[in-house]
This record gives structure tokens, C-alpha cells and sequence, in this order.
């Protein structure tokens, strides 16, 4: 929570639905380093969530700020910080509280060539790896912000204004909206959100050419991370999608290859040679996230985790066999482990639990999860087939 006027509104919200519904509510502050009024505003928040019977934590956004694209940057670290918080509680869900004039602003941003996400009522936490399997519902987004204030007003409850937000595109974008009645058409930018299946390679769907949205989803997935292509490059891959006909070309760390009757978008190998993924010891019990693609959780101690590629030939002859199901350019980027002492990798799923998070991810970043406790399940594709090993 800010303080600001949504988040107030949002936390009285939020607090009335805990105590019906007997679930502890996190109220969670992030100082960008950017104010001196933080502090102030920290405490403010700290009372206001427990007075509501919250419990509330502050995390910081530390280190030096960059000179350009500070929203940006700050958005970013700002969802990065609440995932780890979130997940350090144990929670699957995090409360947003944007409003009908949010997305009526993001949409203003995106005509002048913002980047900006679409803002939905459910959809998954943009922090990669930080916020795997966690959730973002925004309650509010049908609300106007001027009636969350007056519900505000009339509880005798104030807020905080930020005069800092007049100075980036947002405050422009409130501004130039100021008593606009929300007619959807000049402000919605809607895109195809066909739901695609994933497995591992991830395979393109039917109406997949002309989703842009689900198109650089799925290259983030594949890939591993959460930096959005260019959207030049973006329309040129989904242009060449439409024509249907074969190609191969790689973008944003993916690879991409169309068949006269198939797509497949996987990690690209040769990316690790250019941006090489450093060996990641493990330990017990205790998952870690690799190349942003897998959760490797090691047995027992003395082993680490690397890429495949370059040891491919020196696997066994049982693990060749199942390496060579994989199509040979996504073979070198598989994870193997490599023993304490020794250079003899082996298939990481030999002896260690690994579960593959891209489609997971892309399923809730596709929209095919809508509540809470479909969070918990396993879906196709997060383990590898039985018939392997």
C-alpha cells in the first residue's frame, strides 16, 4: 500500500473480506529511495494497516536509480519487492488497487508508445522469477477513483497525494483525462486473447499470429525472463506468424521455428554462449530458480547446476537417449548437474526434483487460471514424463 487514495480505499476493502472470510492480510509498503516524505508516509501506512487488524511490512528499493526510465524501473523494482515479500509469507495472491481511470490511463500511455501491460482483474505478478505462482487481483478496477475517494471522505478517512506523480507520463496521461466519462472506444487497444496450451517446447496455437500480447508472452516464457522485445520486432515475428510460411529466427532469447505443420518456441542455445548462465550450487531441500526456466530442488549436497551445452558429449548413453527427444538446437540449453570434484555432467532430472515453470507461467499469463486454489495443482508440463525415468 502507498497511502495514496486507492490503496486506503482498497485496505478498508480488503480487511472487511479477511475478517469475514478468517484469512491474515499483508499490507505491504515500498520505499523507492525517491522521497524524503517516505518515512513519514511509511508510518502512516503502518498505522492505517493496523488499525484495520493488518499486519504490514516495508521493503526498499535500494541502490543507485537510473538516469532514464526511472517509472519504469521503479514499477519493476516496486513488483519485484512485493513478490518476494509475498512469497516469504507464504502468500498466492497479491491486491492491487488500480481503478477504471488506471486503465483508462494506461491506455492513453500505449497511444503514445508506452509499453505499458494491459491491466486485468486477475492476471500473474510480472517480477520474473521473483513472482512464479503468484497472482495479482485488482477488486477495484470497475471503481472510479473519485468514488473510492468519496467512500474514503465519508468514513472520515484521508489519504496521501503524491505530488510526484505529476511529473511522468502517468500524472500527464490523469491529467489529460481529467473529466473524461470512461467511454471505452477512444481508450481500449483490445488484442485476441485466445487461450494457447504449453507444454514443453512451448507449440504455437490457432489465432496465435495475431495475439501480440500472448506472442511476447510466450517468448518470455520460453526464454526465461521478463524483458519485453522491442515491439518493432515483435510485429515483424508476428507478421511472418500470419503468412504461414516456414522460417526459423530467434528474438528475446527464444528461438523460433514454424514447419508447414507445427511452431515450436524454445529457449535459444546459442544465447548461453553469448550470455552464459554461471554454475548455481545447490543444497538440499532448498528449490532454486535456473535460467529462470526451472525450480531445481538437489536431494543431497555436492552438486551444482549448469547448462548442457558444450558437455552434451560427455553424458551418458542413457541420458543421449532421452537428450536426443529434444530438438537439436534446444538441446544445450537442458540444466545438468555437475558433481563436486568431477566434470561428468548428468540430466539434472537424474537426481534432483526439477520442475519446468514455463507453463505454468504462460498459463496464467494466458489467462487459464482464475481462482485461487487452481494455483496448487500440477499442470502438463511442470515435470517431465514418467516413461523417462
Amino acid at each position: 500500500m502507498s497511502g495514496g487514495g486507492d490503496s486506503m480505499a482498497l485496505l478498508s476493502i480488503a480487511a472487511d473480506w479477511a475478517r469475514e472470510a478468517g484469512r491474515r492480510l499483508l499490507a505491504i509498503t515500498v520505499d523507492h529511495g525517491l522521497n524524503p516524505e517516505a518515512a513519514t508516509w511509511s508510518r502512516l501506512c503502518a498505522g492505517a494497516a493496523r488499525a484495520v487488524g493488518a499486519d504490514w511490512m516495508e521493503r526498499r528499493w535500494e541502490g543507485d536509480k537510473p538516469a532514464t526510465g526511472l517509472p519504469a524501473a521503479a514499477r519493476r523494482a516496486r513488483h519485484a519487492l512485493i513478490a518476494d515479500a509475498a512469497r516469504a509469507a507464504g502468500a498466492r495472491v497479491v491486491l492491487f488497487a488500480h481503478t477504471a481511470d488506471d486503465i483508462a490511463e494506461s491506455d492513453w500511455m500505449r497511444m503514445r508508445g508506452s509499453t505499458l501491460g494491459d491491466l486485468r482483474e486477475w492476471s500473474p505478478s510480472p517480477a520474473w522469477p521473483q513472482g512464479r505462482g503468484l497472482m495479482l487481483l485488482r477488486p477495484t478496477l470497475g471503481e472510479r477513483r473519485e468514488a473510492l475517494r468519496d467512500g474514503l471522505r465519508s468514513a472520515g478517512q484521508g489519504w496521501i497525494e503524491d505530488p510526484g506523480n505529476d511529473r511522468f507520463a502517468r500524472g500527464r496521461a490523469r491529467h489529460a483525462l481529467t473529466g473524461s466519462p470512461l467511454d471505452p472506444s477512444p481508450f481500449r487497444l483490445k488484442e485476441d486473447r485466445s487461450a494457447l496450451r504449453a507444454s514443453s517446447p512451448l507449440p504455437l496455437g490457432e489465432g496465435f499470429a495475431g495475439a501480440g500480447e500472448n506472442l511476447a508472452m510466450t517468448l518470455l516464457c520460453a526464454a526465461g525472463h521478463d524483458r519485453l522485445p522491442r515491439p518493432d520486432r515483435l510485429a515483424a515475428l508476428a507478421d511472418r506468424l500470419r503468412t504461414g510460411d516456414p522460417f526459423t529466427a530467434t528474438l528475446a532469447g527464444a528461438r523460433i521455428e514454424v514447419s508447414s505443420d507445427r511452431g515450436i518456441i524454445g529457449r535459444e542455445a546459442g544465447e548461453l554462449k553469448r550470455k552464459p548462465v554461471a554454475a548455481i550450487p545447490l543444497h538440499p531441500d532448498i528449490p532454486i530458480v535456473w535460467d529462470g526456466r526451472y525450480a531445481i530442488t538437489a536431494r543431497e549436497p555436492g552438486w551444482s547446476v549448469t547448462a548442457a551445452l558444450g558437455r552434451l558429449n560427455r553424458l551418458s548413453k542413457a541420458d543421449r537417449a532421452i537428450v536426443d527427444t529434444v530438438a537439436p538446437w534446444g538441446r544445450g540449453a537442458l540444466p545438468v548437474l555437475i558433481r563436486d570434484g568431477s566434470d561428468a555432467p548428468v540430466l539434472a532430472w537424474r537426481e534432483a526434483k526439477v520442475r519446468a515453470l514455463a507453463p505454468r507461467r504462460l498459463a496464467l499469463a494466458l489467462g487459464e487460471t482464475t481462482q485461487e486454489c487452481d494455483l496448487h495443482g500440477t499442470i502438463h508440463g511442470e515435470t517431465p514424463p514418467s516413461d523417462l525415468f
